[in-house]
């Protein structure tokens, strides 16, 4: 993950540029822009990164964004072009990421950073720096990833409104919590708690790419962070305070929940209910094409490994060989 240092090093030092004012050969719009950006997030949320109308953010990028910053605009219009074109940037990243392609995500999630700094969206650079830290917790690198969250967050800290800073905190736990520590995973779960009850009480202008941020999305991403300290009672309890969230609009998230979740069952000895949600898993994961989604029930298979001669827990492997293109 070398290739984020001199980026992520950038922003930390000076997450904002002075000036967005530029003249060119063009008036700026940025309606199709912002447009584009939310129907990215809609359809990444139901058929996931590979899917063509998420792709498609990439083709606005290069075809419609571009463009445009070539134009003339002013420095209030420019900072907003910045920061609608540095949030294009990182969904582009995210979808790429989704599909397993890294290298071509890391160029997305970099531009993105660079935007949001020449945008002086400093409360974007954090979340797109807190996305980085996803991606590397993800891939494996759960150091790297506290290091970024925690850099994003003491960087926005006093200028981003407490859901952005609280995400970072979730990030944050969900990186310690691949590491095994209990405790700091434990302590920055709860920060992000903390944050999230300011939030209710904020009266201020809140970014729409934040408003995924709830308690249920807490509560069902505290359960992952449970099922990865081996603390089945604990990711139970949490699961039990996340809110159910309609596979039609969140395909892809729901599937993974239910593999999450039925991992914990595993962990505390309850075959029947694990297979249970590992078979809706499935079910709802044929319809999304995201190699992440997958990775949930990679995990989901090595936690049957106790069981691997039960007929049962046979045919769910070879289901997922057949099915989602398993490995053996």
């Amino acid at each position: 993950m070398s290739a984020f240092t001199i980026p992520v090093t950038r922003w930390l030092v000076t997450p904002a540029d002075e000036s967005a004012h530029h003249s060119g050969g063009h008036r700026v719009g940025l309606d199709e822009l912002r447009e584009a950006a939310d129907d990215a997030r809609r359809w990444d949320s139901k058929y996931g990164g590979g899917n063509w109308k998420a792709g498609s953010v990439t083709a606005c990028l290069q075809e419609r964004a571009a463009p445009l910053l070539q134009g003339s605009f002013s420095d209030r219009v420019g900072r907003e072009l910045f920061s609608v074109t540095g949030e294009l940037s990182r969904l582009a990243g995210w979808t790429a990421f989704d599909v397993g392609e890294h290298h071509t995500a890391q160029r997305h999630f970099i531009q993105a950073l660079r935007l949001a700094r020449a945008g002086g969206d400093v409360q974007l650079g954090c979340y797109v720096l807190t996305t980085m830290a996803m991606q590397s917790l993800l891939r494996g690198f759960a150091g790297e990833a506290v290091d970024m969250a925690q850099g994003a967050f003491a960087r926005a800290k006093g200028q981003a409104v407490p859901r952005v800073l609280a995400f970072t905190k979730l990030i944050e736990a969900r990186a310690h919590a691949r590491e095994g520590n209990a405790k700091a995973a434990s302590g920055a779960l709860a920060a992000s708690e903390s944050l999230l009850e300011q939030a209710r009480d904020n009266s201020g202008d809140e970014p729409t790419w934040i408003d995924f941020y709830h308690h249920a999305r807490l509560s069902a991403d505290a359960a992952e962070i449970f099922r990865d300290l081996k603390n089945p009672k604990a990711a139970l309890a949490w699961n039990q305070q996340a809110a159910a969230m309609p596979s039609g609009a969140f395909t892809r998230s729901v599937g993974m929940r239910l593999a999450i979740v039925g991992t914990a069952h595993l962990q505390a000895r309850d075959l029947d209910h694990g297979l249970a949600l590992g078979h809706r898993s499935v079910d709802i994961l044929t319809r999304v094409q995201s190699s992440r989604a997958l990775d949930y029930v990679r995990e989901f298979n090595v936690a049957l490994t106790p069981w691997r001669r039960d007929p049962t827990v046979r045919d769910f492997i070879q289901r997922t060989r057949k099915e989602l293109g398993m490995a053996a």
